[in-house]
């Protein structure tokens, strides 16, 4: 398969927090890149246009957007 990314994705399991307008929505990272990420949550969930996603661990934040789903997994790409 030939890879079509930009950036190189890096497999990750790293426990994350979805954040917006006060909220905060426990997630896990499965794999990130410079310009996004893939992220399992516990259940589908609505999520707002434009939201961050917060990586404790790492002091990582990044605002993002939802660019695809599938079942309880999210791609998000970095604004």
């Amino acid at each position: 398969m030939i890879e079509k990314r930009a950036a190189r994705r890096y497999r990750v399991l790293k426990g994350a927090t979805i954040a917006f307008g006060g909220n905060g929505v426990a997630c896990t990272v499965r794999n990130l890149s410079s310009s996004g990420a893939a992220i399992d949550l516990a259940g589908k969930i609505r999520l707002p246009t434009s939201f961050r996603l917060l990586i404790e661990c790492d002091q990582f934040m990044r605002r993002c957007r939802q660019v695809w789903c599938s079942d309880n997994r999210i791609g998000v790409a970095f604004d």
